[in-house]
């Protein structure tokens, strides 16, 4: 019998397992591919991401799986027409949120970050993991869900018990599709094309702008959808992917030709792969039913615009983990994991509104209304830098949810503050010996304080709820502008000010208000 079953181990349900097996839970991971799948996608990692990495002691691991040359950086640009254009500018250039994480942002293939995953959870006694193996079916009664999976590959099948299943099972998820959870789609009617090629030409054609790595190409007759180029490494392989007409397949359709039009010029190159998929945007309208649960793809859904889709799933991880351990563990609430979905839906549902198609609007609209023959093109190009760049803007946060309270709602709009504010990310400090603060978190609750536990350590003993207090600095105190914070598991503030009553503030963390 393990404690919880996960159907899809890519990097959401490897991070998952991690967590849950760090946590002490016994866990089944079933993956159909034996090794990760050599397709690059997931290559921009945030920072909050990394500090995911951190509390699963392979951060080192990652960044050592694809170590960017000296100059070579990782921030990206958008260019008018083609990349050998004069009008661009940066983009996506999350180095402006850099000292409200504890961790640097970082850049690689999805397949190598899933490689790091691996050999973590191989290091978890208590992770069971069933490479080429599925799930096909499952069946959940009131104490727990049979997962019945078979071979991908061959004729064997087994059924795994456990107390409650999630599916990371990608956009087509059995788990989501047979527990009778509905999608809401946002159909746009376009196939996507996904290409990796090799040019070391092309590298040299982009010395002139230094330090990128992903390419952003807005044309006007793509009507405000993006043509993308990314760096798979810093000098030969590259992918590329950009809107096809409709019934376009690896045979009739001139890739080389739309590759060079985007360049901007003839140059060398090597296609060495070609795929397709429709560019959607879904949402499930809730991402739990009963003892079954949903994360990552089989979650939501989007194009790979602005690298949302791998770090959205990370933190949907993070936000179910210690939820499914409290109440396996029999400390959480009765809403406890009821609040998984309540805070993690709504934050993929504006990232998709806010942060994705409305910037394919707003570049159609822009698209169809300029051109270089204005002449005042280049002022109001620069012009669109001032608000294209919204990485300041993207702060996921759970303001108003059950178990923070207040008004508001969860969303992924927001500002990055120092101020510690309860259901948003913490920001690094450090406590009264010097110890960044994340360097301290456990798997339960944390009291920051400088003037004494108040009853909390009292009353987390009378609830159950493992915490660990700790004296901060008073330069931490004064960037929270707190004495007090109450810091979820997952590194979220569940409280923070300078008095309270500590059973109401815990039991409502926990669920149990």
């Amino acid at each position: 019998m393990y404690d919880v079953i996960i159907n899809g181990g890519g990097p959401v349900g490897t991070g998952l397992a991690i967590d849950l097996g760090q946590r002490g839970l016994r866990v089944a991971l079933v993956e159909k591919y034996p090794t990760p799948q050599p397709v690059p996608k997931g290559q921009n990692l945030t920072q909050r991401t990394m500090e995911h990495f951190r509390s699963w002691h392979c951060e080192d691991a990652l960044r050592a799986a694809h170590p960017i040359p000296e100059g070579g950086g990782i921030g990206g640009m958008t260019c008018y027409g083609t990349l050998m254009t004069d009008h661009h500018y940066d983009w996506l250039n999350r180095s402006k949120v850099k000292d409200y994480y504890a961790c640097a942002n970082a850049r690689l293939p999805q397949y190598e970050t899933e490689a790091v995953l691996r050999d973590r959870a191989a290091e978890i006694d208590g992770i069971d993991v069933l490479y080429g193996w599925q799930g096909d079916v499952f069946k959940q009664d009131d104490t727990g869900v049979s997962l019945r999976v078979s071979e991908r590959h061959g004729e064997a099948q087994k059924t795994l018990r456990g107390a409650y299943l999630v599916g990371c099972d990608g956009a087509k998820s059995i788990v989501r599709r047979s527990s009778g959870i509905r999608e809401t789609a946002t159909e746009h009617g376009k196939l996507m094309s996904l290409l990796v090629f090799q040019s070391e030409e092309l590298d040299q054609l982009l010395k002139r702008y230094p330090g990128k790595a992903f390419y952003n190409v807005l044309h006007p007759d793509f009507e405000g959808y993006w043509q993308f180029f990314g760096r798979v490494d810093h000098g030969l392989s590259w992918f590329f992917h950009a809107p096809v007409p409709l019934g376009t397949t690896a045979e009739n359709f001139d890739f080389s030709g739309m590759l060079t039009k985007a360049v901007g010029q003839e140059f060398s190159f090597d296609i060495s792969y070609i795929g397709f998929w429709d560019l959607r945007v879904t949402v499930a309208d809730t991402y739990r039913a009963n003892r079954v649960f949903v994360a990552g793809d089989a979650a939501h859904s989007h194009p790979p615009y602005g690298g949302y889709g791998i770090n959205l799933g990370f933190e949907d991880a993070r936000n179910l983990a210690w939820k499914l351990v409290a109440n396996l563990q029999g400390w959480g609430g009765p809403g406890l994991l009821d609040s998984y979905s309540g805070e993690r839906q709504p934050v993929f549902a504006t990232t998709a509104a806010e942060f994705i198609e409305r910037f394919i609007t707003e570049d159609r609209d822009f698209l169809a209304t300029h051109s270089p023959s204005d002449p005042n093109f280049a002022e109001l190009w620069q012009g669109r830098n001032q608000g294209a760049d919204e990485v300041m803007a993207f702060a996921p946060n759970y303001e108003g949810s059950s178990i923070i309270g207040g008004s508001g709602r969860p969303s992924a709009r927001g500002n990055h503050q120092f101020t510690a504010r309860a259901g948003h990310h913490l920001a690094p400090a450090t406590l009264a010996d010097g110890t960044q603060v994340f360097d301290a978190f456990g798997s339960g609750f944390t009291l920051l304080t400088t003037i004494g536990s108040a009853g909390f350590d009292t009353a987390a003993e009378t609830l159950g709820v493992p915490l660990q207090v700790f004296e901060m600095s008073q330069e931490a105190a004064d960037r929270y502008q707190s004495p007090m914070v109450l810091v979820r598991p997952d590194q979220f503030v569940a409280w923070a000010g300078s008095s309270c009553d500590p059973t109401f503030a815990l039991k409502r963390a926990i669920g149990a208000n």
